[in-house]
């Protein structure tokens, strides 16, 4: 099993139009594949911080996931009202120990 977390950094005062999107953007990657997918908000650290992380069976599974949901028209008209909501982002991927 495997989690992947993307984090993504807002602009400023962007965090409450982002969390609007997030139950629209969870129903779509519903359909994707991911075993499970959350969205956290931060309490502490950088400030307008949004996190997603989703679990998979494994690796292939993660690519088939974004294979099939970045080819979507949903994913794409989702993805142009996000993108510029957002600063910048990154990606990590954990192996889950238990």
């Amino acid at each position: 099993m495997i989690l992947v977390r993307n984090v993504f950094q807002l602009k400023f005062g962007k965090a409450r139009e982002a969390k609007a999107l997030v139950k629209e953007g969870t129903e779509i990657l519903k359909k994707g594949g991911p075993a499970s997918t959350r969205w956290l908000t931060d309490l502490t650290g950088p400030f307008y911080m949004l996190v997603m992380e989703s679990t998979y069976e494994n690796l292939a599974a993660l690519e088939n996931s974004m294979k099939d949901t970045m080819s979507a028209q949903e994913f794409a008209a989702w993805y142009q009202k996000f993108t510029p909501l957002v600063e910048s982002g990154s990606r990590e991927i954990y192996s889950i120990v238990e």
